[in-house]
């Protein structure tokens, strides 16, 4: 078993939280002969269109002593894992969960902004210790 991230509870209490039904945890994508797991899975369903929305889910939590280390391992894995997502499951939406004050931080810089819009990164910003979703950014 994968290690888990340090906030990897807090996410899925927070998606649970915002009506999100978790479906793998974690999300285990195959992709030639290499096995990707995503930390979760989720879906929920929409009354109106009675269909459901699928999301995969990378937690993060940004704790070690170099922000730029840490971006450069999740944005590495977001590409991957989206590569993977779009052969295997594209109606699922795969998103970066990052701490609040790592967003308010690190995700104010010019590297971050620039590195999540070329890339179309999408971000949940989630509090760790109120285990809530802060902003989805599309």
């Amino acid at each position: 078993m994968s290690a888990r991230d340090l906030f990897h509870e807090a996410v899925k209490n927070a998606l649970k939280k915002e009506e999100w039904v978790i479906t793998h945890d974690p999300l285990e994508i195959e992709f030639e002969k290499v096995t990707l797991k995503i930390d979760l899975g989720a879906e929920r369903l929409i009354a109106a269109e009675k269909s459901g929305e699928k999301i995969a889910v990378e937690v993060k939590s940004f704790a070690s002593n170099s922000a730029v280390s840490d971006f450069h391992t999740a944005l590495g894995q977001f590409l991957n894992y989206h590569i993977a997502l779009e052969e295997n499951e594209p109606e699922r939406i795969l998103y970066l969960a990052v701490p609040l004050d790592t967003y308010e931080t690190f995700f104010q810089t010019r590297l971050a902004k620039i590195a999540v819009q070329r890339y179309q990164v999408k971000l949940i910003v989630y509090d760790p210790i109120m285990e809530v979703i802060a902003q989805w950014q599309i």
